[in-house]
């Protein structure tokens, strides 16, 4: 249970609470990309709930690609993961900023919202340092609060929701329906990303061969239904334009349906779903790094395989602070757009290699190859949606990757 909570959590976060600022730049259309997907999506479900029942592996998907591709496939996926788990953290932050900043709207300026996104940082690191049992309990506690408003306006929204509203905002972007619809995947899939969570933290799952492939489909189950329902009430609840605009756009709303004090429950309990995310993903950031020290992929190994990445902690609080302001945009939604779109192309090419690997492992399993081959193929697309500045971004990333394993070659040579 703790893992399927840490699973949902991790996804019905950030993403839900402030993606429909960053969707409203595009317009209500971006209910098909839901759609596309939510199949995606599930497709690359079964890929890690496969992964953890057929692999050994306790190192999550590192250990999964690294056994059936190599050490400079894990090598990779350590490093790629790594750093777009971080700056999804960094967006994560940003979502806490923007909630914060409907109790208190002096906190809407820019640099206001950069200084307590650092804050936001700063508090999830030390949750993490305390434990990362604490951090994941601390993730799935703060799902029910979540859920609460999300589902209430998912359900009992429609008799509000206006056709109108949601027909005028169809296609705010301009250009093609397909256009839109492929500007809208990248954001859209970000919100579910995490359904790797359990796989990621599977050293801390109880028997992961049963529980991770279990709470992998349950989390992202529970975070399809929630999605497509609710972002879809809100985009005819609210101009995509005031949607575009705003910090909170589920307390905004809240706020149309029921009055100004809605909208402050809804705020409230964002703001403790988002805080919960953030430390929920901090957690995943600081497992990956373990994973990867482990196999001297990265700095911090703990003697005997475990204890904590304190260090590799510290290190990524101080540059995911720095960021978090190097990053701030004239809107929230705008920043917000800008890191989930380098994060989740960043997290999307080891999603690729574990499909690879499943295939690989999947030795004479007609079924499991195939659900491999349609989850690579998807990936791979989702990768083409990207923009020209995030591709650029990911291409540096990938030399970066290349020149780190050299050195880590040329290092291991001299020892010996």
């Amino acid at each position: 249970m703790l893992a399927a909570g840490l699973v949902a959590s991790n996804i019905i976060g950030s993403g839900i609470f402030l993606l429909p600022a960053t969707l409203a730049q595009i317009g209500s259309i971006s209910v098909i990309g839901w759609l596309i997907s939510t199949v995606g999506a599930f497709a690359t479900t079964a890929v890690f709930a496969r992964l953890g029942a057929i692999s050994a592996s306790t190192d999550g998907m590192v250990g999964y690609v690294e056994r059936s591709l190599g050490r400079f496939a894990g090598f990779a996926t350590a490093l790629i993961y790594w750093m777009g788990a971080w700056v999804g953290v960094v967006a994560m932050a940003v979502a806490v900023a923007g909630c914060a900043a409907a109790f208190a709207p002096s906190l809407a300026k820019p640099t206001a919202l950069g200084a307590v996104a650092v804050v936001a940082i700063a508090l999830a690191t030390v949750v993490n340092l305390a434990g990362a049992r604490s951090a994941a309990r601390l993730s799935a506690a703060s799902l029910v609060a979540g859920l609460i408003p999300i589902v209430a306006i998912a359900a009992f929204g429609w008799a509000w929701f206006e056709p109108r509203i949601f027909l005028a905002s169809w296609n705010v972007a301009g250009g093609s329906a397909a256009h839109a619809v492929a500007r809208s995947m990248i954001s859209v899939f970000w919100a579910y990303t995490g359904f790797e969570s359990a796989a990621v933290a599977s050293a801390i799952v109880r028997d992961p061969r049963r529980n991770v492939p279990i709470a992998t489909y349950a989390g992202t189950a529970v975070a399809a239904v929630v999605y497509i329902a609710a972002s879809s009430v809100v985009m005819g609840l609210v101009p995509a334009r005031e949607l575009a605009l705003s910090t909170a756009p589920f307390a905004l709303a809240a706020s149309r349906m029921l009055g100004p004090g809605a909208g402050v429950a809804v705020a409230l309990c964002a703001l403790i779903k988002t805080s919960g995310t953030l430390c929920g993903w901090v957690l995943v950031v600081a497992q990956a790094a373990r994973a990867g020290a482990n196999r001297y992929f990265l700095p911090g190994r703990a003697p005997g395989g475990g204890g904590r990445p304190w260090r590799i902690l510290l290190a990524m609080a101080a540059v995911m602070s720095v960021a978090a302001l190097a990053s701030i945009s004239p809107t929230l939604g705008r920043q917000f757009g800008v890191l989930i779109a380098v994060s989740t192309v960043w997290t999307v090419i080891p999603y690729a290699l574990c499909c690879v690997a499943l295939w690989r492992l999947a030795r004479g399993r007609l079924a499991e190859r195939a659900v491999a081959a349609f989850a690579l193929a998807f990936n791979l697309w989702l990768l083409t949606t990207s923009d020209q500045p995030t591709a650029l971004l990911t291409g540096g990333l990938i030399v970066a990757v290349v020149a780190g394993w050299l050195t880590l070659v040329r290092r291991q040579v001299a020892r010996a």
